[in-house]
């Protein structure tokens, strides 16, 4: 069995504080600009990725001319349509408008009975 006051050995004295020597200033402050050179070249490498992302996004989002020219010949494309709803089987999602009834014909327009009617009303006859 190992003794316990043999593993650490108990302080006899007091410790006092022992500056760091030239070298292992000169250690730390190498060591420190190291830290602070590879965080700036960090963010430079970050800014210029971010600016070439953001004119790569540009370029697409510009509008090309030929576009324009393209738009203006083309034929309207017709709407997607409901297939369902087409058919009946399913009510529609945007409803048309309801027919409207036709006007009331006024009385001058209104058949008199015996008078033969035909398309054209100059050609109604009386019996």
């Amino acid at each position: 069995m190992i003794e316990s006051h043999s593993i650490l050995e108990p302080l006899k004295t007091a410790q006092h504080f022992v500056p760091p020597s030239a070298r292992e200033l000169r250690s730390q402050a190498v060591y420190r600009l190291q830290i602070g050179l590879f965080g700036l070249c960090a963010m430079l490498l970050i800014v210029g990725l971010a600016n070439v992302i953001r004119d790569r996004i540009r370029l697409t989002d510009s509008v090309d001319p030929i576009q324009e020219v393209v738009a203006v010949d083309a034929k309207p494309t017709k709407t997607a349509s409901d297939p369902l709803a087409d058919i009946g089987v399913v009510p529609a999602a945007d409803p048309s408008p309801a027919p409207t009834p036709a006007a009331t014909p006024t009385a001058s327009a209104l058949p008199v009975p015996g008078m033969e009617t035909t398309g054209d009303p100059a050609a109604q006859t009386a019996p």
